[in-house]
């Protein structure tokens, strides 16, 4: 479970994340939807430790973890893996490559690597893509490659920042697919924060709302969306109409 209280952001005057008490059921699909400028990669990057709160506590499970620092810092970022609406690949290495760099950056024999890698290409269907270069994959296939190196090192919470925002409906639909049979295949804990509610409906158990650096509503997808009690939900749902 990742457990957040009073978490608060401050950029000069500006609150990016007020006062945020979240919590997030392990082994689940949470959705944070909100417009833009809401707030929510700010609070995905404070809850996957890539940026300190100013005030407040993060914790997994029982563990205080956002005051971490150094050697224990690292480690902890280590049990997570990130995928990005941009991908974040390195264009001068092949679909294998990437997927590799997590693992020699943490000291891995090369043949285990290897065989590491063989898995996360089959797991995440693109065993055929092995030597490709970025230029000779589909925005599809890059995003798969970006999630078999987000799984690279067996992480216990994979974050979602718009992941599928610059993906075909159809190519979202197959990547939404995926990234659900790989939560409930490895029991791992996905955060996902779109604008998009149909990603939500597609993939997410339960959801929070974000508006102007608040969670100004959380529950099921389902009670949510059929009931909003927020104006900012209700306004996602006119919009989407």
């Amino acid at each position: 479970m990742i457990t957040l209280r009073g978490v608060v952001k401050r950029y000069g005057d500006i609150a990016a994340v007020d006062g945020v008490d979240l919590e997030v059921p392990p082994a689940s699909v949470f959705g944070i939807i909100g417009k833009s400028g809401a707030g929510k990669s700010t609070l995905l990057r404070i809850m996957s430790l890539l940026e300190r709160p100013d005030a407040g506590e993060v914790r997994y499970r029982d563990t205080r973890v956002d005051t971490l620092a150094g050697a224990a810092l690292l480690e902890r970022r280590r049990k997570m893996g990130m995928i990005f609406q941009n991908f974040n690949l390195f264009a001068s290495r092949s679909a294998a490559g990437n997927i590799a760099w997590p693992l020699e950056i943490a000291g891995m024999h090369r043949r285990e690597i290897n065989r590491r890698v063989d898995e996360l290409l089959e797991m995440t269907g693109i065993a055929d893509k092995r030597k490709a270069r970025l230029r000779e994959l589909s925005g599809g296939q890059k995003q798969r490659v970006a999630i078999a190196r987000a799984l690279a090192a067996n992480p216990e919470m994979l974050f979602c920042d718009e992941a599928t925002s610059a993906l075909d409906p159809r190519t979202t639909k197959s990547i939404l697919a995926l990234v659900r049979d790989l939560q409930e295949r490895l029991g791992i804990t996905v955060i996902l924060i779109t604008h998009q509610l149909e990603v939500v409906r597609q993939i997410c158990g339960d959801v929070a709302v974000m508006d102007q650096g608040r969670v100004v509503e959380q529950g099921s997808v389902a009670a949510v969306f059929a009931n909003p009690v927020s104006n900012a939900a209700k306004e996602l749902l006119h919009d989407e109409q």
